[in-house]
């Protein structure tokens, strides 16, 4: 049984990572319909957050229906980490997550993120501070280090957790290898198995099958496991590794008519939640990933992130529902 404080998450949990314009309000939706156990908003800037800027607030909006769920900041400076943490404690999460894992440059060339990996004291200061500033529980995302020579995780997890966190979830690369190579879970069952450790744990990182996922379960050890890229565009992976963990068995793919369903809720969510245009924009990158292994869908594709006008997009996904459906030597599975 994982449990993060007192949000109890039930027998090895399947965690959402945040993912930057893609772990947003409507995604989410998808995900807790498809069994994920726990959510995180998409990571948020303090300094946006503390600056009242747009975007980073909107990104503080749950519902109830997404519980429990955590929100993700992200930032290198003591005191804005610290007012951040005032204003995630008002939205009510069940979690307060600390990103110490993003690679990305914009991110870590502000000693933020993953950057913060360069200074292993500085990380652990940090935490304390929002740990001592908030009453919400306080996890850490984190990395194996920032390179190779530069692995020191097993004490990063024991400082963290004598410092008061209650999860710690690693993505078994290092910053240097961003997502090229082969994630080290070797390091995360380490970390599980050692007999001072007593937060969960939650291994990410290349979980892209139910098998897979079974596998590292029984072979690490791990409490539970966070999904992020293998998510994106396939929510279904979350009921498929449930299904297997509980049954053995690999469950059906999805339908034509649920991929073609989840596009349209998704768009339509987006739209509801993020304005006409800016909701249709940001649609345009996930329709690749709904419909990926269709055969010939590129014109589809094409027209899909060409338009516009919600009404022709719903047009244009009822004819892919009218090509491909009952035709499944027209649609590979995952």
């Amino acid at each position: 049984m994982a449990k993060i404080a007192n949000v109890d998450l039930g027998d090895f949990p399947l965690l959402l990572a945040p993912m930057e314009d893609v772990s947003d309000p409507p995604f989410r939706a998808l995900c807790k319909e498809q069994g994920c156990d726990m959510m995180y908003t998409e990571f948020i800037s303090v300094e946006g957050l503390i600056r009242d800027a747009t975007k980073s607030v909107a990104k503080l909006d749950i519902y109830d229906e997404e519980r429990p769920i955590g929100i993700q900041i992200f930032g290198a400076e003591i005191d804005s980490m610290r007012r951040a943490a005032e204003i995630v404690e008002e939205a009510k999460p069940e979690v307060l997550d600390i990103n110490f894992g993003c690679p990305v440059k914009k991110v870590v060339c502000k000693m933020a993120g993953a950057g913060i990996l360069q200074d292993i004291d500085r990380m652990v200061s940090l935490t304390k501070e929002i740990v001592d500033a908030t009453n919400l529980p306080v996890t850490v995302k984190t990395r194996l280090g920032w390179d190779d020579n530069t692995i020191r995780i097993e004490e990063v997890a024991e400082r963290l957790q004598d410092i008061g966190i209650k999860a710690l979830s690693i993505h078994g690369r290092t910053r240097k290898q961003m997502y090229k190579g082969e994630a080290d879970w070797t390091r995360i069952g380490n970390i599980k198995n050692n007999p001072r450790i007593h937060i969960p744990i939650f291994g990410n990182g290349d979980i892209n099958s139910p098998q897979k996922a079974v596998e590292y379960k029984n072979k690490y050890g791990v409490d539970g496991i966070m999904i992020g890229r293998a998510s994106i565009g396939y929510p279904w992976i979350f009921r498929e590794i449930k299904h297997y963990i509980a049954t053995g068995e690999i469950l059906d793919a999805p339908t034509v008519a649920e991929r073609v369903d989840a596009a349209r809720r998704h768009l339509n969510h987006s739209i509801e939640w993020k304005g006409l245009r800016i909701g249709v924009n940001e649609m345009k990158r996930h329709y690749t990933n709904y419909f990926r292994g269709f055969r010939d869908i590129k014109a589809y594709r094409a027209r899909l992130v060409m338009e516009n006008d919600p009404a022709n997009i719903h047009g244009i996904l009822d004819e892919i529902m009218d090509v491909y459906d009952d035709k499944p030597e027209m649609v590979m599975t995952r």
